[in-house]
């Protein structure tokens, strides 16, 4: 542990303690308010490109074990905590939190005031800043940062580079999933629901989807800006009356946009465990898990083909949208609940259910 800071992009300056990597980190700082489920945070591949500053004050007390990462290594670019417990107590753990960053070679930091960077990211939006050592001098960090542009290739980076399979157990129906960083547990759900489940590139083609004869299509979460996904909004037009498809996150903004929708970055995002969201069809409240920048304009669903199905009831945008004519479905928020609620896994059975429709239909066709 050494003294090390975080600079922001207008020079803004606080100093804390290094752990893990002691490489420099550049990246958006955004703020996530889970008070538990760092792992599967640290491990989500949706913050490729992003400083991950959690809210909750003591961060590390149960650890990280070999079960509960969303992939196989971490992603964040770095983590910013108020305190870091590296003596875990809980039976299941099998490492600490630092040394799981430090195997991917992330650096965190702690010893920050946490609130105050959250309310000065909730009031002038996320920002761009750098993890570095303390003795970094200031105009050095500021060249840095005033060099620094936003990839757009985050997807690339974390997507599968070839096809792999997950089973599961009596399986009865075949999705392909189109990795544009599939959270672990989202796979889980499917397989869970006697699913078998290939996962391909990001960049794949209608017609490589198709020739493996599936029963549904998945659009998986991932990073980055969604308009940056050409090759995904061009597969989604081809085969949205071919498929039953279902998308999370990323795959939301993708299949909106293929319908002529628009998506637009939020101030400062949604993430966190607890976002209030209504189901306009029931009009029950659900408690959702989220992890987003961007979203899909209310406005802009006015001349499509689709229909809102949920609302965040803390701001009012879109979480959730469906086909008029075809079963084609997506929400913005992680029904996988991993970390977070479960209040959302009905969608996975709305989904197996258009497959047995789809399925039932080839067989009689």
């Amino acid at each position: 542990m050494k003294p090390r800071k975080l600079v922001f992009k207008d020079g803004s300056v606080f100093e804390g303690y290094g752990h893990a990597s002691s490489k420099e980190a550049i990246g958006e700082v955004v703020f996530n308010t889970s008070m538990v489920g760092y792992q599967e945070i640290a491990t989500d591949p949706s913050y490729k490109g992003q400083i991950v500053l959690m809210t909750y004050p003591l961060i590390g007390n149960y650890g990280v074990n070999d079960d509960d990462g969303e992939s196989k290594k971490c992603h964040l670019e770095g983590m910013i905590v108020k305190e870091l417990n590296n003596l875990p107590s809980n039976f299941r753990y099998t490492n600490t939190l630092e040394e799981m960053l430090d195997d991917s070679n992330i650096p965190l930091i702690s010893g920050l005031d946490t609130r105050y960077i959250t309310q000065k990211i909730r009031d002038e939006g996320s920002q761009i800043a750098l993890i570095t050592d303390i003795d970094t001098p200031l105009d050095e960090c500021l060249a840095k940062l005033n060099a620094y542009e936003i990839p757009h290739d985050q997807v690339k980076s974390v997507s599968t580079k070839k096809r792999y399979i997950s089973r599961g157990l009596y399986a009865k129906y075949h999705v392909v999933c189109i990795d544009f960083g599939t959270k672990m547990n989202i796979i889980r759900k499917l397989n869970d629901r006697k699913c078998n489940v290939t996962i391909l590139p990001y960049n794949v083609t209608a017609k490589e989807v198709m020739d493996l004869n599936p029963d549904g299509l998945f659009l998986s979460n991932g990073p980055g800006n969604p308009e940056d996904q050409v090759s995904a909004i061009e597969l989604v037009k081809e085969l949205k009356d071919k498929l039953p498809i279902f998308g999370i996150c990323l795959g939301h903004q993708i299949i909106s946009l293929a319908y002529g929708a628009k998506t637009y970055k939020l101030v400062f995002g949604h993430r966190g465990g607890n976002h209030p969201v209504k189901n306009l069809a029931t009009g029950k409240i659900e408690i959702t898990s989220q992890n987003h920048s961007y979203a899909v304009s209310n406005e802009s669903l006015a001349n499509t083909d689709l229909i809102p199905t949920h609302i965040n009831l803390l701001d009012n945008t879109i979480e959730g949208v469906k086909d008029k004519n075809y079963p084609v479905f997506s929400v913005q928020y992680h029904p996988e609940s991993a970390a977070g609620p479960e209040d959302s896994e009905y969608l996975f059975s709305e989904f197996v259910k258009n497959m047995s429709i789809y399925k039932g239909g080839k067989k009689n066709a």
